[in-house]
């Protein structure tokens, strides 16, 4: 019997939702009605700083406005974090989680002093500088109390799970780079998770069969595979569709200002004929 088809949206309650945002929401939420299957809401408010509760508010009353529903309760990160702090005690108990005490500016001044600091999607890769540590200056430091986030140590995670791959909708069968992004973080100083644990951890715990979201998302794949395998999680399919652009070509973004879906309904937009637009056929 083929497993049914569970599909979610994932929004942050940082701001209001742009378009860009309504249109993923439509496609993981066609996707699954198309296939009688179940549509799902998470709210990842893991940011203690950014994320308020009008924002959760907002984004429901925006998904509403849109003719969206949703097949259970939604998910809140924040009530979610004993699952996050297992899985990071499982990469920490295989020796592939560190903890590192640099600051912004310590990692900035080391990646200015190398002659040819490697890029990652998102920049400068973190150059490895507590990686260094050994396990003394670690345990004694963690003692002390100072401040740390956790990292994995991708070179080490990789040699352990091996070659792997996953499959995107639009690209088709795609081998995973995790390298490119370094030694990500897993948990922050500031809050006990990272965006690339949380979400692994929760589309596994939640069944989610398909994951929908944009291109920009693409390349943070290849580490999501990659703790997928380590923690012994199933892989969904992938559908990374295109962002949409304003005039200028820019893509839309909460930080650039892009006009959101609730000052297009206060200026009287048609949510019917907004809908079957963002449905229109694209590349």
């Amino acid at each position: 019997m083929a497993k049914m088809l569970i599909s979610r949206f994932a929004p942050s309650p940082t701001g209001r939702l742009h378009l860009g945002h309504g249109f993923s929401a439509l496609r993981a939420y066609d996707l699954a009605r198309a296939a009688d299957g179940r549509f799902l809401l998470r709210i990842e408010d893991i940011d203690p700083a950014r994320c308020r509760p009008e924002h959760v508010a907002g984004i429901i009353e925006d998904l509403a406005w849109l003719g969206l529903d949703w097949d259970e309760p939604p998910v809140f990160q924040s009530q979610r974090l004993p699952l996050y702090a297992a899985a990071l005690d499982r990469l920490k108990a295989a020796g592939l989680a560190y903890p590192c005490f640099c600051t912004r500016t310590r990692i900035a001044v080391e990646i200015a002093a190398s002659a040819a600091a490697p890029h990652g999607p998102d920049g400068p890769l973190y150059p490895g500088i507590c990686r260094r540590l050994s396990d003394a200056d670690r345990a004694a430091r963690i003692a002390a109390g100072e401040a740390h986030a956790w990292r994995l140590d991708v070179e080490k995670a990789e040699a352990l799970a091996g070659p792997l791959t996953w499959h995107d909708a639009r690209a088709g069968a795609v081998t995973a780079i995790p390298a490119i992004h370094g030694d990500i973080v897993l948990a922050r100083k500031d809050a006990p998770t990272s965006y690339h644990l949380a979400v692994t951890v929760d589309d596994a715990a939640q069944g989610v069969t398909d994951v929908v979201r944009g291109q920009d998302l693409f390349a943070a794949t290849h580490v999501h595979r990659l703790l997928q395998a380590l923690l012994g999680l199933p892989v969904p399919r992938y559908h990374h569709h295109a962002l949409l652009t304003d005039d200028r070509g820019e893509r839309l973004a909460k930080r650039a200002g892009s006009p959101t879906l609730a000052s297009m309904r206060a200026g009287g937009a048609d949510a019917g004929k907004l809908v079957a637009q963002l449905r229109k056929p694209r590349p």
